[in-house]
C-alpha cells in the first residue's frame, strides 16, 4: 500500500514509478477517489455535529414550551439521520473502491532498479565460482535420481498427480541433511531466530504480504477457509502485524524451515520434468523487520547470508538485480541468486531476496516508535530464501555428479550424513 499524502503531493513521481512497472498513470483516479472519500467524511462529521446540537436543543425547547420550534428540530434531525445514512454508505463505497485499487498496485521500484519488461533486462552484479565442467556429458538431476532408483516421479503422480516426487533412501536423506544444514547455518552463524510457524493462515495474513487479493490462483485453499502457505515469508512477516515495536529491538531477524505449497497456475508447460517447479517443496526462509534507515544495508546482509549456503556447498552462482518487469509484486528491489546447473547448462534461480520497504508494513500496520517520539513510523520488511531445499538438492546432484552416476557429498553436509561422502553405489 501507499502513502496517500505522498501521492497527492507528488503525483508525477508516482505515475512514473507505476509506468516503470508497466502500468498506466494511476494518480488521477487515486486522488479523485481520495478527495471524494475525504469530502464524504467531512460532510458526515458536520452532520453528526449538527444532529447532536439539534437533539440537545430539542430538550431545551420542550422545557421552554416552544413546541413548534422543537418539532422543527425533530424534523431536521430525522432528515439529517436519513442524509447521514446515505453519506455513510457513500463514504464506505468510496473507501472500498480506493482500498481495492491500491491493493492491486505493485510496490514502487527503487531508483537503482533497472528498467525492463522481463528477465532479459536483469543485471548481473557479481558471480562466485566457475561453472562446473566435466570430461563426460553431465546429466540432469532427475536422470541421476531415477537411474539410482532414489527418485520416483511415477509413484508421486499415482499419489498426487504431476509436480510431485517421491524421494527414497540416500537422496531423501541428502534432502533432509540440506534442510538441517541451512537452518543451522542461518541460526548459529547468521543470528536469525528460528521460528516454527503455522502452515495454514487466514486471508488477512496473505493480504498483509501481498499475495491476496491479486494472486489467489497461485495458492491452495482448504475447505475450512484456511490457505496453505506459499512461503514462510507469510507467517514470519505477519509476526509484526498490528504491532508497535520499540526502535531498539530492530532489526528482528526470523528464519523458518517449512513446507511451501504453490498451485503454479501460470507455469503450464514449464519445467514439467524433475523437481525444479513443484506444488510442494521445503524452504529455509529469512525475514527481517528493519528500521527504514537501515533496510538497504539489511538487504545486502540477507543476500550474503543466502549466498553463504551455496559457497559452503561449493556451488557456482551469480547474483542478479531484477528489472522492474521481473520483480515481485511487493518488492522495491530484488536480488535473485542463480545457481549453475550443468545438466541444463544454465543458471537457474535458487533464492530471491527482496526489500519491500514499507509496502507490506502499511498493509499489516506494522510500526515502530523511535526513542523520545510519540508518533509511530512503519517498519521496513525484507524476505529471502536461505535457501530452497529442493533446488539445492538439484544443484548438489548435478554439480557433484560423477561419470558412474554417483554423487559426491560436499564436505559441509557430511556431518549431517554420518560421514557419508557419496550418494549411490555402496556408500
Amino acid at each position: 500500500m501507499f502513502d496517500l499524502k505522498l501521492i497527492r503531493e507528488n503525483p508525477e513521481d508516482f505515475d512514473r514509478d507505476m509506468s516503470r512497472r508497466g502500468l498506466e498513470p494511476q494518480s488521477g483516479h487515486i486522488i479523485d477517489l481520495d478527495r471524494r472519500h475525504r469530502t464524504a467524511q467531512t460532510a458526515l462529521q458536520e452532520m453528526q455535529n449538527r444532529r447532536n446540537a439539534a437533539s440537545k436543543a430539542i430538550g431545551q425547547k420542550m422545557k421552554a414550551g416552544e413546541l413548534e420550534a422543537a418539532e422543527e428540530l425533530k424534523n431536521e434531525v430525522a432528515a439529517l439521520k436519513e442524509k447521514m445514512a446515505e453519506t455513510e454508505e457513500e463514504q464506505r463505497r468510496l473507501g472500498e473502491e480506493l482500498d481495492t485499487l491500491l491493493a492491486t498496485l505493485p510496490n514502487r521500484p527503487a531508483p537503482d532498479v533497472p528498467d525492463g519488461e522481463d528477465e532479459a533486462a536483469n543485471v548481473c552484479v557479481r558471480s562466485w565460482g566457475t561453472p562446473t565442467s566435466f570430461d563426460f556429458t553431465p546429466r540432469q538431476h532427475f536422470e541421476l535420481g531415477e537411474d539410482l532408483g532414489l527418485m520416483d516421479f511415477d509413484a508421486a503422480a499415482k499419489l498426487a498427480g504431476s509436480r510431485f516426487v517421491v524421494m527414497r533412501g540416500q537422496v531423501a536423506r541428502l534432502h533432509r541433511a540440506l534442510a538441517q544444514f541451512m537452518i543451522d547455518l542461518q541460526t548459529w552463524e547468521h543470528g536469525y531466530l528460528e521460528i516454527a510457524p503455522p502452515f495454514l493462515v487466514r486471508d488477512q495474513a496473505l493480504y498483509g504480504t501481498g499475495q491476496l487479493p491479486k494472486f489467489s490462483d497461485d495458492l491452495f485453499r482448504t475447505g475450512e477457509g484456511y490457505w496453505l502457505i506459499p512461503t514462510a515469508e507469510v507467517p514470519l512477516t505477519n509476526l509484526a502485524a498490528e504491532e508497535i515495536l520499540e526502535e531498539d529491538v530492530l532489526p528482528q531477524r526470523f528464519t523458518a524451515l517449512t513446507p511451501c505449497f504453490r498451485a503454479e497456475a501460470g507455469a503450464s508447460g514449464k519445467d514439467t520434468r524433475g523437481m525444479l517447479r513443484q506444488h510442494q517443496f521445503e524452504k529455509c526462509e529469512l525475514v527481517s523487520i528493519a528500521h527504514p534507515d537501515h533496510s538497504e544495508e539489511e538487504h545486502e546482509r540477507m543476500t550474503a547470508c543466502a549466498e553463504a549456503v551455496l559457497q559452503k556447498l561449493e556451488l557456482p552462482y551469480r547474483v542478479m538485480v531484477l528489472s522492474t518487469g521481473d520483480m515481485g509484486f511487493a518488492a522495491r528491489k530484488t536480488y535473485d541468486i542463480e545457481v549453475w546447473l550443468p545438466g541444463q547448462n544454465l543458471y537457474r534461480e535458487i533464492s530471491s531476496c527482496s526489500n519491500c520497504s514499507d509496502f507490506q508494513a502499511r498493509r499489516m500496520r506494522a510500526r515502530f516508535r523511535a526513542k523520545g517520539e510519540k508518533a509511530t513510523r512503519f517498519v521496513h520488511t525484507l524476505n529471502g530464501s536461505g535457501i530452497a531445499v529442493g533446488r539445492a538438492l538439484i544443484a548438489v546432484m548435478e554439480n557433484h555428479q560423477r561419470a558412474d552416476g554417483t554423487i559426491a557429498v560436499p564436505q559441509a553436509l557430511r556431518p549431517y550424513l554420518g560421514g557419508m561422502d557419496m550418494v549411490g553405489g555402496d556408500a
